[in-house]
């Protein structure tokens, strides 16, 4: 079915729904993955115009691509990683093109109508501009509260009854 799927990623806890998602996907298909995040601050933006270094944001950013992508091939799938700068909707549709992907996978956020209006939607974006089809998994973001463990804070304890 799929031979080559584009995973976007925002570096943020939305990633976690996409990669559960697309990891069983992939296994059940024998399809490869392609991981990428568009780095879109001031710096990413006007890098290559500017002739500028990696910024700090795109080095962590590097970092946590390469940390997923190593996770993944760990778990018996092939897995490579672009980061991209850019407009993310331009350079996801231009990497599945350039990368083969037969589909791109995506979380989303859920939001509607006014948030759309202010935030924006690339998930929206991608999905006008992509020549391949493209699978939204809604995403959820997670707080100390959801992961214990991710919190320096200790548990709160149940109300008094």
């Amino acid at each position: 079915m799929y031979k080559r799927i584009l995973v976007p990623l925002e570096h943020s806890d939305y990633d976690a729904a996409i990669l559960e998602h697309v990891s069983a996907l992939a296994h059940f298909c024998g399809a490869s993955l392609v991981l990428i995040h568009v780095a879109d601050g001031w710096a990413a933006r006007n890098v290559k115009q500017l002739h500028l270094r990696e910024s700090e944001e795109m080095r962590l950013d590097r970092e946590y691509l390469e940390a997923q992508c190593a996770a993944l091939t760990a778990g018996g799938l092939r897995a490579d990683c672009v980061l991209a700068a850019g407009d993310p909707s331009k350079e996801i549709a231009a990497a599945a093109a350039r990368e083969s992907c037969d589909l791109i996978a995506m979380s989303t956020h859920g939001h509607r109508f006014i948030k759309d209006i202010i935030y924006g939607s690339v998930a929206n974006e991608v999905r006008h501009r992509s020549r391949v089809p493209v699978l939204l998994v809604r995403g959820e973001r997670r707080t100390p509260r959801d992961n214990p463990a991710a919190s320096p804070l200790p548990p709160a304890s149940p109300p008094p009854v």
